[in-house]
C-alpha cells in the first residue's frame, strides 16, 4: 500500500434542506507533507467531532482502486483525490484484508487500523447526489480509520509497512457489514 495523495479540507458552510451546515468533507490534495496528530490531521477541518476525529478516527484512508466502481455510477463527477473525505488516498487499501488492530509504519508515523467509515448525508452533499450514500453502504468499500500511535509527517509516495497483524480480529469490512446490518441499510 502506498499513499497516492494527502488531502486536507477547510471549514465550509453550505445550505442543506434549508439549514446551514458546516462540513470538512471537501478535501483536496496538497503538495506538502501532512502531520498526523493523536486526534486529527493538522490543519484539516473536522466539523462533526461526534462522528469524526478523535483517537480512534484520527486519520481516514480510502483506496484509489474503489474510485473506479463509483466513477461508473457517477460519470459526471470530478473524482479529485479526497472526494470521499479521505485524508490519505491509498493505491490499494483493501478492507476485506485489513483487520482491526493491524499496525503499519508509514512515513514518520505508526498507524493502527481501528474502525470503518460509516457514510452520512455529507458524502451526498460532496457528490451533489444523495444516492451515493446508499450505494456506498451497499459495498464493503468503506475505507479505514486509523489511530495514530506515533505522530509525524506523511506524504505522497510513502509506503505502508505492516508491523503487526491481527488475523484473530474482524476485518474492517466485517465491522462495516455488521454496522450496516445494525442500521438496517
Amino acid at each position: 500500500m502506498k499513499i497516492i495523495s494527502t488531502n486536507i479540507g477547510e471549514r465550509k458552510e453550505i445550505e442543506w434542506k434549508g439549514k446551514k451546515v458546516t462540513t470538512g468533507i471537501f478535501k483536496f490534495p496538497v503538495s506538502k507533507p501532512i502531520f498526523l496528530d493523536i486526534e486529527e490531521v493538522k490543519d484539516d477541518e473536522i466539523s462533526d467531532r461526534k462522528h469524526h476525529g478523535g483517537i480512534l478516527q484520527a486519520v481516514y484512508g480510502y483506496s484509489l482502486k474503489h474510485y473506479d466502481y463509483f466513477k461508473k455510477l457517477h460519470p459526471n463527477v470530478d473524482f479529485t483525490h479526497g472526494i470521499f473525505g479521505e485524508n490519505l488516498t491509498i493505491d490499494d487499501l483493501e478492507e476485506t484484508k485489513i483487520h482491526q488492530g493491524d499496525i503499519f509504519k508509514v512515513g514518520e508515523t505508526i498507524l493502527e487500523a481501528t474502525v470503518q467509515r460509516n457514510p452520512c448525508y455529507k458524502l451526498g452533499i460532496r457528490f451533489n447526489n444523495m444516492k451515493i450514500v446508499k450505494q456506498f453502504w451497499n459495498t464493503t468499500m468503506c475505507g479505514v480509520y486509523f489511530k495514530v500511535l506515533q505522530t509525524g509527517f506523511v506524504k505522497a509516495g510513502d509506503e505502508f509497512q505492516q508491523i503487526k497483524s491481527c488475523p484473530e480480529n474482524p476485518t474492517i469490512a466485517d465491522l462495516y457489514v455488521a454496522k450496516r446490518t445494525e442500521k438496517g441499510v
